[in-house]
């Protein structure tokens, strides 16, 4: 049975259907990882969850400690991790409230720490990142997620901005420009990362707004807010069918 981790984000800090057993506090060659391990079942299979953001969310995307985390989960013998993400919607069929399984990502980050190869190396170290996500555990999550009836957007390209600050609406323009379908600030180098470790990783994304400048006004926080809840209440069915069609 493959062992999962869920990477929560905004608007998923704790997950309430998670029947916790215990947590635990990891160091790692990299430093602190956003916060302990919290170990627990959901619908009777085990799973080990972490708050991207850390239990207060009080971490911003680009100081979140990517290589802690990742090498945490490596070490407590994880061998798939879902990344959940909240983001914007740039393409027509990307609205607020919809689930996406992204396929590719763009990253526009910068100053991140997006690898674990730097020091101490025989020879230098490239992975194949062709392909950023396991085609299987998407697959997987789509085939949930049509089971429980979210239904979905089973491909789109996740455009990776530095933050903490939402985008201009001329970036959302040349986002969209480079084939970007939906905007995040922390898909990278979570992803990347992930794929060192040789952790099979997807991303599950909830549409929260539409990005800048494609409803010609400034984005509304409690609009955000709003969008997560019901985006959130539904990925919480998304993966309830995912660990029964897992376990």
């Amino acid at each position: 049975m493959m062992k999962l981790a869920i990477i929560g984000g905004t608007g998923l800090d704790k997950i309430q259907d998670l029947e916790i057993t215990h947590r635990e506090v990891c160091h790692t060659p990299f430093g602190e990882p956003s916060a302990a391990m919290t170990h627990g079942k959901i619908a009777g299979r085990e799973v080990v969850f972490l708050p991207r953001h850390g239990a207060s969310h009080m971490i911003p995307p680009h100081r979140v400690n990517y290589r802690a985390n990742l090498w945490a989960l490596q070490h407590l013998g994880i061998e798939a991790v879902l990344g959940v993400a909240a983001v914007g919607g740039i393409t027509a069929d990307m609205a607020p409230g919809r689930i996406v399984v992204p396929d590719q990502i763009i990253d526009y980050t910068f100053g991140r720490d997006h690898t674990i190869y730097e020091t101490d190396l025989s020879q230098v170290t490239h992975i194949d990142f062709t392909y950023p996500y396991s085609e299987d555990l998407r697959r997987q999550l789509i085939d949930a997620g049509r089971i429980s009836g979210v239904d979905p957007v089973g491909r789109g390209v996740y455009g990776a901005t530095q933050g903490p600050r939402l985008e201009t609406a001329a970036e959302i323009v040349r986002m969209e420009r480079d084939g970007c379908d939906i905007v995040g600030m922390t898909g990278m180098p979570e992803a990347a990362l992930a794929r060192e470790f040789n952790l099979s990783y997807a991303s599950c994304s909830v549409v929260s707004n539409w990005a800048a400048g494609k409803q010609g006004s400034p984005i509304s926080m409690k609009e955000v807010e709003k969008n997560l809840i019901g985006g959130m209440e539904r990925l919480k069915l998304l993966l309830i069918a995912l660990l029964r069609f897992l376990g």
